[in-house]
């Protein structure tokens, strides 16, 4: 158990410093962004028309006909289309942001070493496998944002590129730490 905990501290700081890294010294972070054109006009628009923080969708279907897809389908084509993560006032807590970074890339780090303790094979092989663990995770999330809300697909890759360095340099610490079962 003891090999678990550190192997999970020392991954989770490895993932930690490298998501740093990947979006501070590389361009990964910012693939497939870019800065809203007029964004004054943009920012004065959404401050004067959604007062309240949220995750918003365009366009909605109308609420007096929910079930009408023809109508909604009519709206999505004739465009545009979007989602906006909205707050109305910025708020910005590095310490908590990181810290809460931080604490995400142990517990997923937690979560490899645990099924490395049950992984019987080479290191190397236990390495791949729980590399792995990263293609799984931006399968399941990444790919799902990129098809149904069309994150671009640069920040999808970007992502994934990102994912498996990360989780790779992390398998290789708890690879070593967490030994195969006998």
């Amino acid at each position: 158990m003891k090999s678990i905990v550190i192997a999970a501290i020392l991954g989770g700081i490895i993932l930690f410093a490298w998501g740093a890294i990947a979006h501070m010294a590389t361009p990964l972070g910012t693939i497939g962004l870019q800065p809203v054109p007029n964004e004054e006009a943009v920012r004065s628009a959404l401050k004067n028309n959604i007062p309240n923080e949220g995750l918003y969708y365009f366009p909605a279907p109308d609420p007096k006909k929910p079930n009408d897809m023809e109508a909604h389908a009519a709206k999505m084509r004739s465009g545009p289309t979007g989602l906006l993560v909205y707050q109305p006032v910025g708020t910005i807590d590095f310490g908590k942001q990181l810290t809460i970074e931080l604490l995400s890339d142990i517990i997923a780090a937690l979560i490899a070493a645990i099924l490395a303790s049950m992984m019987v094979g080479s290191y190397g092989k236990r390495v791949l496998a729980i590399t792995f663990l990263a293609v799984f995770a931006w399968m399941l999330l990444t790919v799902s944002y990129w098809n149904w809300y069309h994150f671009t697909l640069g920040f999808a890759l970007a992502e994934l590129v990102t994912e498996i360095v990360g989780m790779f340099l992390a398998a290789l610490v708890i690879a070593k730490f967490v030994r195969a079962p006998a």
